[in-house]
């Protein structure tokens, strides 16, 4: 009877640790999977499928990509009635593609009223900033673009996200580009060019202020860290990296092979992804600040990797910006900016 009860224990032991302990490992795993078949070419690339499982990975897979469609194919349809209602004042051959553009932004930066009746108009606000844990360190979901769509509170990270996938919704592109600490979107037009579109202010700042006022180091713009568009495969390289990022934050570093295989993964695709070589280092270095079973040789084999590791990051350009010091530029994005910006594009989306 012992034998029995102990056998029994034994089992229910297992199953806690089989489907409680075990489960975020094997829900990020799942994850990554996908994230790697879609960016080695084996499946279609979907940018808005792979923020939501890598942001689902984090809440343990209980959220539904039917209804997370459902709130995506909602802004869509705003943003279709927009362009359905207004003339665009623009005269080029890409003026559909620009009239998608100006009704994002539009959706995103403004008040829309909506006709409901005859008798009753309701309101669509605009997302604005959060800047509350603006990096997500207390908590990681901050950075989501389902915690977007919830409170309508956002970030860096989370706003441009929304805007691109909505406008590959529309069947239109918007690239993903980055400044330290810092997301943004970047759109081609026949009349202006490469433009940059800022979420966080509603602003069009020109490259040359982004450069002068955003802590870019010369460097880093030749060697492609920094005021680049990201192709289809780096946008989801990006989406392993918060992967990494998300099982950091939920289960830890544990023997750092999941981290170092998705940062690793996204480096294949995306040699001088910047975020992918700050995660490899800040994790080979806390995996070596903690190894107490190395010898004297491994240890010092890990150390001159590790140091290599930070030398290229600086040789590209990398220099840390801090929190407070990015900030105060998020803030100058409306101020200081205003008279750095494209103000044909502010213009351009009258009715």
């Amino acid at each position: 009877m012992q034998s029995l009860l102990k056998i029994t224990v034994l089992i229910i032991c297992v199953f806690l640790f089989e489907n409680v302990f075990s489960q975020p490992e094997k829900n990020y795993q799942k994850a990554f999977n996908e994230l790697n078949e879609m960016i080695s070419g084996k499946q279609e690339i979907n940018f808005k499928r792979a923020v939501f499982v890598t942001e689902n990975a984090y809440f343990d897979n209980r959220f539904s990509y039917t209804e997370f469609c459902k709130t995506i194919d909602s802004y869509e349809f705003m943003c279709q009635k927009l362009m359905q209602s207004r003339e665009l004042l623009y005269n080029e051959k890409d003026k559909e593609k620009m009239s998608a553009h100006a009704a994002i932004f539009t959706l995103m930066t403004d008040t829309i009223p909506i006709q409901i009746d005859s008798n009753k108009i309701a309101y669509h606000l605009p997302f604005s900033y959060d800047f509350d844990d603006i990096s997500g360190n207390k908590e990681w979901s901050q950075m989501f673009v389902s915690k977007l769509l919830v409170t309508h509170k956002g970030n860096c990270h989370s706003l441009p996200y929304l805007y691109k996938i909505i406008a590959e919704e529309l069947g239109e592109k918007a690239f993903l580009a980055y400044a330290p600490n810092h997301t943004y979107i970047k759109i081609q037009s026949k009349a202006y060019g490469w433009f940059n579109t800022e979420l966080t202010s509603g602003m069009f700042p020109i490259d040359a202020w982004l450069m002068a006022s955003g802590y870019i180091h010369l460097n880093s713009i030749q060697n492609g860290i920094y005021m680049d568009t990201l192709s289809e495969k780096q946008s989801i390289a990006a989406c392993m990296v918060d992967l990494a990022h998300g099982y950091e934050k939920k289960i830890g570093i544990s023997d750092g092979k999941f981290i170092l295989s998705a940062c690793d993964t996204a480096l294949k695709y995306y040699p001088n992804f910047i975020n992918a070589l700050l995660v490899k280092a800040e994790t080979k270095f806390q995996l070596l600040d903690k190894s107490e079973n190395l010898t004297k040789e491994q240890f010092e084999k890990e150390k001159a990797e590790l140091e290599q590791l930070y030398m290229k990051i600086h040789n590209l350009g990398y220099r840390q910006m801090p929190e407070k010091m990015y900030l105060e530029w998020l803030v100058s994005l409306k101020t200081e900016s205003a008279k750095y910006q494209n103000t044909k594009l502010l213009n351009h989306n009258n009715k």
